[in-house]
């Protein structure tokens, strides 16, 4: 009856189109007006929510994600790609992707990923004669990224939502995601292939070296953030302040390209989108709260094992859930409603905490250009001017190869677990 209620007004929300935090907040406070719980726990509650140091990662990583694009770093992340495979075929639709997950090693946002890199490449792709459905559906698709190769927000709020490490989270999404940009650019090629679509020819050694010169400090950005962070020079959340500084620094004084008057743009940007998500997190927060009141996740643990006690059954389900909540629901609160339902049993039936993370982050990162609210398509719609529903039978392709590469991540747990374990030797 609790989860009826909750969900159903959550759900009555949606269909009338109410701002996701207004939903979430709304369900909860229904279940407390129903109660007849002082209505103060709902502050109090929706204030824990946000009352976490590690948080500070959040607004500080969309910031650096801003410096970067208003600095030139992404430009020159864009050019070194170029210059290492833009002779082959499909080159240019390959560099998107590339540079996507350049950008991705330092931003953690998908939609940033899609707007810094699209505004690059999709007029350069265009130029070129590629085909704009494509041209959408791969830049759109690309930016997905952004949430799995760390740093990565959602990884902050899986850690923040369950105690998991974020550190450990960070190095669980790097083999992934060189995965599915791996794959992504396969697919990229073979279109690229069919449709004909000429390279670039090869530049010379010597202007790769230089392109590799130019963008170098951009490079050094995600080494510098990982690499701080796995010494124990700093935390996950310290991190996220150092690359704002170091973004800051190459894009004022060594670039050149950020001038005074461009900070105040980029800051209000940055308050703007982090305000958003904290609103939605606080609004999350009270809706926790009542799952954990009502043992929720303990009801929803053993409605599972009375299904099944396979690991494998568990997984298929869990996948399945996690891409339709994704299509609904933004990362977001769908991790702080859903990690810890589903994390008590992952770990019950012996699924490591690390290979479930990086299985929700993954699933959740589809819904970015899985319609009717992938953010990413609304991004590419803009940049492009095409309706969502034109790039159908790209990103459809697209989408039909992240689906296989969820599948290896779920049943291989050594392509998240590998890296992590590596490094904790």
């Amino acid at each position: 009856m609790v989860m009826l209620i909750m969900f159903g007004t959550l759900f009555i929300c949606l269909l009338l189109t109410a701002p996701m935090a207004v939903s979430i907040g709304l369900s909860a406070l229904t279940m407390i007006w129903a109660n007849e719980t002082p209505t103060i726990v709902l502050a109090q509650r929706m204030f824990s929510a946000v009352d976490s140091a590690p948080l500070l990662a959040i607004p500080f990583f969309v910031l650096a994600g801003s410096l970067m694009k208003g600095g030139g770093i992404s430009q020159r992340l864009v050019k070194f790609a170029d210059a290492c495979v833009g002779g082959i075929t499909g080159g240019l639709s390959i560099v998107a992707i590339l540079a996507s997950m350049f950008f991705a090693a330092i931003s953690g946002s998908g939609p940033a990923t899609t707007a810094a890199i699209g505004s690059i490449m999709i007029p350069a792709m265009l130029a070129k004669g590629y085909n704009i459905k494509f041209v959408a559906a791969t830049e759109a698709t690309a930016g997905q990224l952004g949430v799995i190769i760390p740093p990565s927000i959602p990884f902050v709020i899986f850690g923040l939502a369950t105690g998991v490490s974020i550190g450990d989270l960070f190095m669980a999404g790097v083999m992934p995601g060189i995965l599915i940009g791996c794959s992504l650019i396969l697919v990229a090629y073979c279109v690229a292939k069919t449709n004909g679509y000429k390279p670039d020819r090869p530049l010379p050694w010597r202007e790769r070296w230089e392109a590799f010169k130019e963008s170098v400090w951009a490079l050094f950005m995600p080494v510098l953030i990982l690499g701080g962070i796995y010494k124990g020079i700093f935390t996950p959340t310290e991190s996220a302040v150092v690359a704002s500084a170091y973004a800051l620094f190459v894009g004022a004084f060594v670039y050149k390209e950020l001038k005074l008057k461009d900070l105040f743009p980029i800051f209000a940007e940055t308050i703007v989108l982090v305000s958003k998500i904290m609103i939605i997190i606080s609004a999350a927060g009270i809706f926790a709260y009542i799952l954990t009141i009502y043992r929720i996740p303990h009801l929803v643990g053993n409605w599972f094992i009375s299904i099944t006690d396979s690991k494998i059954i568990f997984l298929l389900i869990v996948n399945l859930l996690l891409l339709i909540v994704g299509m609904f629901f933004d990362t977001t609160p769908a991790i702080v409603v859903l990690a810890p339902i589903l994390m008590p049993v992952a770990t019950s039936l012996g699924i490591a905490p690390l290979h479930m993370g990086v299985i929700i982050v993954c699933n959740l990162a589809i819904g970015f250009i899985t319609p009717p609210f992938g953010v990413n398509l609304f991004v590419a719609s803009q940049l492009t001017g095409l309706r969502v529903e034109q790039m159908g039978r790209y990103l459809l392709t697209y989408i039909g190869v992240l689906v296989v590469d969820i599948l290896m991540i779920s049943y291989i747990p050594a392509i998240s677990l590998w890296l992590p374990s590596l490094l904790m030797r």
